[in-house]
Order: C-alpha cells, then structure tokens, then sequence
C-alpha cells in the first residue's frame, strides 16, 4: 500500500492530469492586486514593468500547470507577492524562462529576477547577485516500497543502507555530513540519473530536497514513499531570487522578501503550497 498521504496524493495526481493537458498557452489570469502605477526607478529591464523569470518548464509546487502568470504555486506567489511589496501590480509583471545554468552565469540577463530553486552559495554569488533568502529547504529521504530502507525511522538506521543522490549537491553533502553512512553513498550527474538508480534498485534511497520529495513520491516515482526528514546539520539550502550581479535592485528585492517575512506572508505561501507537515517523518 502507498505511503503517501492521501490528499497529498490527490493533489499531486491532478496536476500530473492537467499537466498532460497542457498546450503550452498561458490560460491563468493574474492575481488581482494594488491597482497602483509601477514605481519609477532605474535598473528595470522594462521600464514600468518587473520582469520574473523561471524555467522552461516550470514545475509543481513551484508553478501549477507551467504558468507562473496565474500565480499559482509555491514560487509564482511569491513572485507577486514580492511585486506587491515592490509597488506592482500584477499586470505589470512580466514573465520569460531561462534555463538553470543560464541565469546565474556571467553576462547581462533578461529578466530582473529569477526565481528557480537557487540555492545561495558563494560559488554563484560571483557572477549574479542574490535576494535575501525565501526558503530554507530540508533535505529527505525518498525509498521504494519493499526496499531495504522500509520501516527506517532513525538516522542510525540509514547508515548501513545505500544512499544515491546528485553530485555537488546539498543533498550528497547532507548524506556524508549528517548520515555519515558506513556504506559509501552513490553520486550522479542528475537527479534523473539517481532516481533511475532506485527503480532498479542500485540504491536503497534517494535523498532530495523535501519539496522535490513530495513531488517524487506524488508523480514520477512509482510505489515510492518519503521515508524521513533530515536535520540540516549546519549545512544551509538557502534559496533566494537571483538577480544580476550588483544589480540596483537586489536592495529592493530583498528589503521586499525581508517584509514577506517579517509579516507572516512567507510562512502562509510555504504551508500553502508545500504543505510540509504532512505526515512526514523526522529522522533523529
């Protein structure tokens, strides 16, 4: 029997449904807003206008159905929630896509901010600025039903079991940093790699960050379950929006992720959309 939480698993199947369905146009209207005019200032790619960018495609939780413009998901409220606190209102924010690796890599951008899982770290800060941080992601363990990490609720229990995760990635240092497994953790080049990795059983659990987790048990990965939440162990997954490097609004952006914050705003949009309390073991 699945693991998952059943209306987790309602909701994630609904999205893989509809986004079978997708044509690829944008149909969600934005969030009505301020009705306010967009602040003047410099540093704009278009004047009047904030212009988010995000991947190609986007995915659930971060944007429902590929279409950050309905602000629907995890990053795309966030997104105008941030234009809001900016001065915007929500037609005056523009969308384009960039790929991963492409925004935060030297040179000039078309966007002012791009919003994609980026985690902060000093290696990216330079070439591109970023905001202050909107999440702080735990990492977990994902498993296939039947496997050898079935019935694990202990970190101690992780440790003679094979492990997978990407290369270079918080989740491959929280494995050696927090796990300190006693088997040798095995690394790959892609998160695709690692997941394939588990459905032939090479790996005995997958770890990813908690929300990818979710996505993982809840749509592309067969009779899987989320085993446990890690502890950061000091090792921070900050992700903030990123921006060119010293951009004029960086200040901005982050003065407006900061109020999020303070105001309780980004803790609603994370319970919203990530729903991180559901049924999810901590490992300890």
């Amino acid at each position: 029997m699945s693991r998952r939480h059943p209306s987790l698993r309602a909701a994630f199947v609904g999205i893989a449904l509809a986004a079978l369905a997708l044509t690829g146009c944008a149909s969600g209207a934005a969030p009505s807003g301020d009705e306010t005019s967009a602040p003047a200032g410099e540093g704009y790619i278009t004047p009047g206008k904030l212009t988010f960018a995000t991947g190609e495609p986007a995915y659930f939780p971060y944007v429902i159905d590929d279409d950050p413009a309905s602000g629907e998901g995890f990053e795309a409220a966030i997104a105008y929630a941030v234009a809001d606190e900016l001065g915007f209102a929500p037609e005056d924010v523009e969308w384009v896509r960039t790929t991963f690796e492409a925004a935060i890599a030297p040179g000039p951008k078309t966007f002012d901010a791009n919003i994609q899982q980026y985690s902060i770290t000093e290696e990216r800060k330079k070439n591109v600025d970023f905001s202050s941080p909107y999440y702080a992601a735990s990492q977990a363990v994902v498993a296939i039903e039947g496997s050898a990490a079935e019935g694990i609720t202990t970190i101690d229990g992780l440790k003679d079991i094979v492990l997978g995760a990407m290369v270079g990635s918080t989740s491959a240092q929280t494995i050696e940093e927090v796990v300190q497994p006693n088997v040798a953790a095995q690394l790959y080049n892609s998160n695709e790699d690692a997941k394939a990795a588990l459905e032939a059983g090479q790996i005995d659990g997958l770890v990813l960050d908690l929300p990818t987790a979710f996505y993982a048990t809840g749509v592309y990965i067969d009779n899987s379950f989320i085993v446990g939440e890690l502890p950061t162990g000091g090792i921070p997954d900050e992700w903030g929006i990123v921006l060119a490097k010293d951009s004029p609004l960086t200040a901005k952006v982050s003065a407006a992720v900061d109020a999020l914050r303070e105001n309780g705003t980004l803790d609603e949009i994370t319970a919203k959309w990530l729903g991180e309390g559901a049924g999810v073991t901590q490992l300890k």
